[in-house]
């Protein structure tokens, strides 16, 4: 079905790329919709997203507290060492990092003084604003930012949130038994889909690799480009842990009957649809996490499964650790702690985030460590 695209200068570079190659893969598409230097969604300096959704960053500063607390213990099971490289992938402006690190600094002096933290971000204008929010870590030595993630990591931990849901997906579909892929075409009426035989042989290898056989007529998405993420994530770390939280599920539930039409969806002030084709560049475009496949493609590159848990799970054992007392402090006012009290409901509440969204951790170079985020309720 044909949707014609809002008239943006990024709809017009599309279709003309289309128009002058033939039809592009969804990949290619979402790529560009999303990361374009100038036009893409996270190309903006300001945070976009805050119009279009709820994110655990915005339960500030509780989320980055209590990740803070779990990095600590990384850090501790590691030997305490004295230099600790803490790596965000996607760290946007910075606001979880400044929660972190701010937290870390007020409570465990060693610690932050280990911390060498690094902001990978693609978008040059979000880099440029980490400076302003990280402005007194950075002074101290303990932060910098990055267009990528670079070198290896001798001890430390990669962490991400909500980035590899935002990673490109090539959208297929089971048809007659035959896996086809559904590329994106341009005509007078818009951009539409577009059925072709797979642009790569790794889509059939991605499902034969972890068991899965879809149903005729299912549709769904591959992320080829999350799976050589954290391959090479695992490659570049010597020793550490590698934490992943995002929305999502490992394969055999993400490919069951009840996603026949898959995950994507396209979000724009708080609304969801599946519209991918009305505004590229001015919504967002987002399919969940193939949890199974981070972890088998992470064994790849040394990685061992830490844990795996619900976010509510992990959230509810790092804040039990301290008796609950990281949700507030000394000097919040009665309405601010009444405030953080719903916001930590809101990032464990099952019937929402606490159970959609997911934690993985993975860790190399330490034998069977125990981490507190993963100690059953």
């Amino acid at each position: 079905m044909q949707r014609r695209a809002e008239p943006t200068s990024l709809a017009a570079i599309l279709a003309e790329r289309i128009r002058s190659r033939g039809p592009i893969t969804f990949a290619e598409y979402m790529e560009a919709c999303l990361y374009h230097p100038e036009l893409g969604y996270y190309a903006k300096a300001h945070q976009r997203s805050r119009q279009d959704y709820f994110t655990s960053v915005d339960a500030r500063p509780l989320f980055g507290r209590l990740l803070a607390r779990q990095l600590h213990e990384m850090w501790t099971q590691l030997g305490s060492p004295s230099t600790f490289s803490l790596i965000e992938a996607g760290a946007g402006t910075g606001e979880l990092a400044k929660q972190i690190l701010d937290f870390a600094a007020g409570e465990w002096g060693s610690f932050y003084q280990a911390l060498q933290y690094v902001g990978v971000e693609r978008s040059e204008s979000r880099r440029t604003a980490q400076s302003k929010f990280l402005a007194t870590h950075i002074a101290r030595g303990h932060a910098s930012s990055a267009a990528e993630i670079s070198g290896e990591i001798s001890c430390g931990c990669i962490f991400s949130n909500e980035l590899l849901d935002a990673m490109p997906v090539h959208r297929v579909i089971q048809e007659n038994g035959a896996l086809r892929e559904v590329y994106v075409s341009a005509g007078d009426g818009g951009f539409c889909g577009q059925l072709g035989a797979p642009s790569t042989p790794q889509l059939g290898r991605y499902f034969e690799k972890q068991g899965v056989r879809l149903s005729d007529e299912q549709h769904a998405e591959v992320c080829l480009e999350a799976a050589a993420w954290i391959e090479a994530a695992g490659r570049g770390l010597h020793r550490g842990f590698v934490l992943t939280i995002d929305y999502g599920h490992e394969a055999r539930e993400l490919y069951d009957e009840h996603h026949m039409r898959g995950t994507l969806l396209a979000y724009e002030r708080h609304r969801a649809s599946e519209d991918y084709f009305r505004a590229p560049g001015q919504q967002d475009l987002t399919g969940h996490v193939n949890f199974t496949a981070v972890d088998l493609w992470g064994q790849r590159a040394g990685l061992i499964r830490t844990g795996f848990t619900s976010q509510t799970n992990f959230l509810l054992a790092l804040a039990r650790v301290s008796n609950f007392e990281d949700l507030q402090s000394d000097d919040m006012s009665q309405d601010q702690q009444t405030r953080a009290r719903l916001l930590f409901k809101t990032l464990i509440n099952p019937e929402g985030m606490g159970e959609t969204f997911r934690v993985l951790i993975q860790h190399k170079g330490v034998d069977a460590p125990k981490l507190s985020g993963f100690e059953p309720l």
